[in-house]
């Protein structure tokens, strides 16, 4: 049996570090070359430069592949891409095929997803990923997988120790792994709020931010240390050559999504709101190009410090 064709679209700063590696894996094994597009094909020049060719389109792609990743930005995007996939099967099949999407999407997203492409012979995997793009690029992401086993099982050689440094198994139902990953969000929102409430305070009292990173360190370990010292860095606000880790675009929109789907089941998530307020407000002071940490900007901005701390290389 013939390798499998392997494709691509989504070039972000989630997507491209992921595309490389997988792209590296294939050629480190001998194995046909990535296939890929993006609305932007520029921003795969890495990709290329690495082996991977470029396609013109998201339905080239699809014509080309066995097994089709997906890493874009929002449902919409998602559902656009995926129209196009079943207009090509008019004139190509689409039965057989695997579609894996590591997008953080609605539930009801995936479930929309998964019925379109069986009713075409197609499968569909929710594989949402954990950890931001120095993750992606270093390869160790943890991947919420969702599906039929057997789809699962085809393509977990391509993501383990490739793209992930591990998998949860979600069973069949690919609404689980979205779920599973709103929920992951809710909580980093959520220390990004109270760890930016827990800064200011410190600041504010005299205590100072330098212990208060160093105590998070010593009692919480590296996670936390990590979300604190994008806080403290200042890389809440990140120069314009320098990617945010969660941009604050996409944290909105999955907070959205939180609070939808926690209404929907007659629950709230009081902490999710408060920093959801607080970043669209910093969205409005500084621009789109902010992290999703910029909970603590406005949180500053509201008590009286201002928004840009002195470590900011950006105001």
């Amino acid at each position: 049996m013939p390798p499998k064709q392997l494709g691509w679209f989504g070039l972000g700063s989630m997507g491209l570090g992921m595309a490389l590696n997988l792209q590296k894996y294939l050629d480190a094994n001998g194995l046909p070359p990535l296939h890929y597009s993006n609305r932007s094909l520029s921003k795969g020049q890495a990709l290329q430069d690495a082996g991977g060719i470029p396609k013109d389109d998201f339905e080239s792609v699809v014509q080309d592949c066995d097994i089709i990743f997906t890493m874009i930005s929002n449902d919409a995007v998602l559902a656009t891409l995926l129209d196009k996939a079943l207009t090509t099967s008019s004139t190509s099949s689409l039965a057989g095929k695997i579609f894996i999407d590591a997008s953080t999407v609605h539930p009801d997203t995936s479930a929309t997803s998964a019925g379109h492409l069986k009713a075409q012979g197609a499968t569909f995997i929710a594989a949402p990923v954990f950890g931001a793009s120095p993750v992606a690029a270093a390869g160790k992401l943890i991947f919420a997988m969702a599906g039929p086993s057997d789809a699962v099982a085809a393509v977990r050689p391509y993501i383990l120790d490739v793209m992930g440094r591990s998998i949860i198994d979600m069973g069949a139902d690919v609404r689980k792994s979205s779920l599973l990953k709103i929920c992951g969000n809710i909580l980093v929102i959520s220390f990004m709020e109270v760890l930016s409430e827990s800064h200011v305070f410190a600041e504010k009292t005299g205590l100072g931010t330098t212990l208060l990173q160093d105590f998070i360190a010593n009692m919480f370990g590296p996670v936390l240390e990590s979300y604190s010292e994008r806080i403290t860095s200042g890389a809440y606000a990140p120069p314009p050559d320098v990617a945010p880790g969660f941009a604050a675009a996409l944290a909105c929109k999955d907070m959205g999504h939180a609070l939808g789907i926690a209404e929907d089941h007659g629950t709230t998530l009081p902490t999710v709101e408060t920093a959801l307020g607080r970043l669209r407000r910093a969205r409005e002071t500084a621009g789109e190009w902010i992290d999703s940490a910029a909970v603590y900007g406005t949180a500053r901005e509201e008590a009286g410090l201002g928004f840009w701390s002195e470590r900011c290389t950006r105001e």
